[in-house]
């Protein structure tokens, strides 16, 4: 494809990217945020990933039958208003103060997030030269750094710093807690409506915008059951690999302001800046990986970051002592490390797993979005880890043997075969 006819849709597609960024990096801002609210213990607030997650699971394939019946703009343009519509049941949450609400709120908007994301990975990987596929998926997946940078920085900002302490709220009589209470619930509500008021004039961008066709079964007959797409084992580890990534990714942002605080004796807004550093730090990540897979397998730098992101996790547990005593900010800097190293890992292991599908393109990218159902499943054990043993430090076993199970992909499991054919591809040289 000419490059004139496809700068433009890419830079469109790009802003996908930015925005579902931006909306899944609040979350790290609301989990404390709603904790303090509704009296809840850490897996409690993990609820807020449970019920994001969960979305991915339910709807890849249903967005994926959209897709492969009315196309990707259509699949496009749909996700960006369901993702609007739950942006904006922010405020009827924020009006009932109901957790449930809340829950029920995220979990629309990661519907959204869920059609978009099984259109845009595939289609931004597709859209130019075969050939640097993953480096193309890599760049867009930049701005999704961008907005992990950005989001707890200026989330911090608008809904934290109206924040009454534990001692303040005890002191206040039962009505004026509930007002209290009302008024921090009120916070989440500009930021939403934004939001919300932004996806639609996207949406009506993508409306009237011509984008290129993608062919992805050329040469093949498209399938016709999800069931044909498991014949690729590299698919299938892909699937695999991506449950257990996008589970640490979530256990790492996710958590990291009811991490830092204990772990490295720090204030929750501190802690939200240091979070924009992770995203700072991912996002650099995602510029430089991009930059090496010129000279450098993707596949085998997938798989030394995921090495060098375990033994990270191993400061993390036991950084300081592992104690959770406030002495610990060398945690703080190594899980800034982490997010550097595991920058290049979902786009990289998407774009490995969806190699030389063809006609299986559409259901394989819906089975690899299903799989970031990890996020619901990991941080919840991350939780019951840091409940049980009282140190949230301890949690990090679980991002550590995430890592160990997309080194493996990376040094073997992306290795394109098919049941019924012996080695055909391999990216290690």
């Amino acid at each position: 494809m000419a490059k004139s006819h496809t700068l433009f849709p890419f830079i469109l597609i790009t802003s996908l990217f930015f925005l579902w960024g931006f909306a899944h990096n609040l979350d790290p801002i609301l989990i404390p945020h709603l904790q303090k609210s509704f009296t809840l213990t850490t897996v409690q607030a993990t609820l807020v990933d449970s019920a994001v997650f969960i979305a991915y699971f339910l709807m890849a394939l249903p967005a994926g039958f959209i897709m492969k019946k009315y196309g990707y703009k259509a699949g496009i343009i749909t996700g960006l208003l369901v993702f609007a519509l739950g942006s904006f049941l922010f405020i009827p949450a924020a009006n009932t103060q109901q957790y449930a609400f809340f829950l029920i709120a995220l979990f629309i908007i990661a519907c959204g997030l869920t059609i978009l994301e099984t259109a845009a990975n595939p289609y931004a990987s597709s859209l130019g030269d075969p050939a640097t596929s993953t480096q193309r998926l890599n760049l867009a997946q930049s701005f999704n750094g961008l907005a992990t940078t950005l989001a707890p920085v200026i989330g911090a900002r608008v809904i934290l710093t109206k924040g009454y302490t534990a001692a303040q709220l005890s002191a206040m009589t039962e009505e004026g807690r509930k007002l209290a209470l009302a008024a921090e619930a009120a916070t989440v509500k500009m930021p939403y409506f934004i939001l919300g008021s932004v996806l639609v004039l996207i949406a009506v961008i993508f409306a009237f915008t011509r984008l290129p066709a993608i062919q992805t079964n050329e040469g093949h007959v498209a399938s016709k059951n999800i069931f044909h797409a498991f014949k690729h084992r590299h698919l299938t580890w892909s699937v695999v690999a991506q449950f257990f990534y996008v589970g640490a990714q979530v256990c790492v942002f996710s958590l990291f302001i009811l991490y830092a605080p204990k772990a490295a004796g720090i204030s929750e807004v501190k802690a939200a800046d240091y979070l924009g550093l992770c995203g700072l730090a991912f996002l650099i990540g995602r510029f430089i990986g991009t930059y090496l897979m010129q000279y450098y397998s993707s596949a085998r730098l997938l798989a030394v970051y995921a090495v060098i992101s375990m033994l990270l996790c191993l400061i993390a547990i036991w950084g300081g002592g592992g104690g959770g005593g406030g002495t610990g900010i060398i945690t703080v800097y190594a899980v800034i490390g982490i997010c550097f190293f595991m920058s290049i890992m979902f786009p990289t292991i998407f774009a490995l797993g969806i190699k030389e599908l063809r006609g299986d393109t559409e259901f394989g990218s819906s089975l690899i979005i299903m799989s970031i159902v990890g996020g619901a499943v990991l941080p919840r054990i991350f939780g019951y880890i840091s409940d049980v043993t009282g140190n949230i430090q301890y949690g990090y076993a679980v991002p550590l043997a995430c890592f160990a199970v997309v080194a493996y992909f990376g040094f073997k499991g992306h290795l394109v075969k098919m049941k019924q054919e012996q080695l055909s591809v391999s990216t290690i040289l």
